[in-house]
């Protein structure tokens, strides 16, 4: 999860799924998107989704959520290992998986780089 207005690295990456260029913030996003590419059961990628609630006056996006093949989503939130056990990762993180169960979605996951 990133902040909408987010101000740090930003790569375009075209994908064939996400119907045209996505922007990725960081290497593991850039890594996962390879992987869904390729990954059969994925038929369309959304990239940095902006959740309608807000978290501490802020405004976040989800890093993927996915349609597969079946018409199911799946959501994927990209975290460095290191950061896991930070406080405020955890609450984003668990605000992220209330907001996706909330939604109907029960495939929701984390991405981390390992």
């Amino acid at each position: 999860m990133i902040k909408k207005n987010f101000k740090g690295r930003c790569e375009k990456r075209y994908s064939d799924k996400g119907q045209g260029v996505l922007k990725v913030h960081n290497d593991i996003q850039a890594k996962y998107i390879l992987l869904l590419e390729n990954n059969i059961e994925i038929k369309k990628i959304q990239c940095n989704v902006l959740l309608d609630e807000k978290f501490n006056d802020n405004e976040y996006t989800t890093d993927f959520v996915c349609e597969k093949l079946n018409d199911d989503l799946i959501v994927r939130e990209c975290v460095q290992k290191k950061y896991l056990t930070k406080p405020l990762t955890v609450k984003l993180l668990d605000f992220s998986r209330n907001y996706w169960l909330k939604r109907g979605i029960k495939d929701w996951g984390i991405v981390i780089n390992e």
